[in-house]
């Protein structure tokens, strides 16, 4: 069992920043690919962006590349989301997740196996 805890969101004016925190508990962080999603009203909820266990190797949504960063610190066993040159369009609820599986970065929901509650994020125009 793994608990993820967001933090870190918030209201900020557009081309602001943001810098989400998912902190982990439970069984051993580093050695899990580690995901952020983000659902807006009324949609999916969607892939932002993944991290392998190592930290070297990232993936990012099209809309995100250049603005956003995933990283990771093992030890504390935290990932962020550095979120730059926010956009109205960035609004949503963000959620970590782990995938425990193995293989490549996953973009989907469905190879995900733990969750935290989500943190909202607001960018006003």
């Amino acid at each position: 069992q793994v608990q993820l805890v967001e933090s870190g969101g918030g209201l900020v004016q557009a081309g602001g920043s943001l810098r989400l925190s998912c902190a982990a508990s439970g069984r051993t962080f580093s050695n899990y690919r580690m995901g952020w999603f983000r659902q807006a009203p009324g949609k999916e909820r969607m892939f932002v962006a993944a991290i392998t266990w190592s930290g070297v190797s990232t993936a990012y949504t099209d809309s995100v590349k250049g603005r956003f960063t995933i990283s990771r610190d093992n030890a504390k066993n935290i990932v962020y989301l550095q979120m730059n040159s926010l956009k109205p369009e960035d609004t949503a609820v963000y959620y970590c997740a782990v995938d425990i599986g193995g293989g490549s970065l996953k973009t989907g929901t469905a190879f995900y196996d733990y969750w935290g509650q989500g943190t909202q994020v607001t960018v006003s125009s």
